[in-house]
């Protein structure tokens, strides 16, 4: 069972449940926590081999390492606590793994709340898995994360999210992120599909105008999904909750709540 936190408001308030991207931990939302809790029952979740989730590993679970598996352990959590049905919030890998859930349960999933979203890689973000693809086994992993953090926040008003991106790296194991890195193997027709299928569940994608690998794909799914909408935060790169946290809590709160 995945590590999880909960700050509940009130029996009946609705669920908003927070998943993390690859090689961070749910403390990445800190700056959320209080602005959700005032309204919503929140749900903090370490994905698998993160933060505190520390899971065994047998080798039949390995050989079927993938989103799926991913999404069952936070499937497992919901039904573990009750949560029929939530709000999901994610960041960056993240929201691939909300997007799997809805793929696969869309019956639990009430809304999608999608920040610096994966939806296509292009010509430099498929360089970048290439090369670490090729080096992951010889170049210590924390130099890898280091160099990914510079290329995905390149900027000097991203270093913020950039020195927090390593620091929670640093808590991942080097086997953990070799598994987790060889999901991308198959992330091309996983997004592909993503792209293509609208599931009707309301979405919201909030996206930094600095995100110069991940933002034009965003806008072209947006364009051909009714029901999805995009807000773009200025001067802000790929961890849009991080460097923007009021906006980005004042843009989730406000389309969580015209679904109320």
């Amino acid at each position: 069972m995945l590590h999880y936190r909960i700050h509940e408001h009130a029996p009946d308030s609705e669920w908003v449940v927070f998943l993390h991207g690859a090689g961070g931990s749910s403390t990445i939302w800190y700056k959320q926590i209080r602005a959700f809790k005032e309204d919503f029952n929140v749900l903090l979740i370490d994905l698998r081999g993160h933060g505190l989730s520390k899971i065994p590993w047998n080798p039949q679970e390995l050989k079927r390492y993938s989103f799926d598996l991913l999404a069952e352990d936070v499937i497992q959590v919901l039904d573990e606590t009750g949560v029929e049905k939530a709000h999901f919030v994610g960041i960056s890998l993240g929201c691939i793994l909300i997007r799997q859930i809805a793929e696969q349960r869309p019956e639990r999933v009430r809304s999608m709340i999608l920040g610096g979203a994966i939806l296509k890689l292009n010509v430099r973000s498929r360089f970048l898995m290439w090369l670490g693809n090729v080096s992951k086994n010889i170049v210590p992993y924390m130099l890898l994360y280091k160099f990914f953090a510079w290329i995905i926040l390149p900027r000097k008003n991203h270093k913020e999210s950039r020195i927090l991106f390593v620091r929670e790296a640093k808590k991942v194991q080097q086997k953990e992120f070799l598994r987790w890195y060889k999901l991308t193997a198959n992330l091309k027709g996983v997004l592909k599909l993503f792209r293509n299928k609208d599931l009707g569940i309301p979405t919201l994608y909030l996206m930094g105008e600095e995100d110069h690998l991940f933002l034009a794909a965003v806008r072209d799914t947006v364009f051909a999904h009714a029901s999805a909408q995009l807000v773009v935060f200025p001067k802000c790169g790929h961890v849009v909750n991080v460097q923007q946290p009021m906006r980005f809590n004042r843009e989730s709160l406000r389309f969580l709540k015209t679904l109320q």
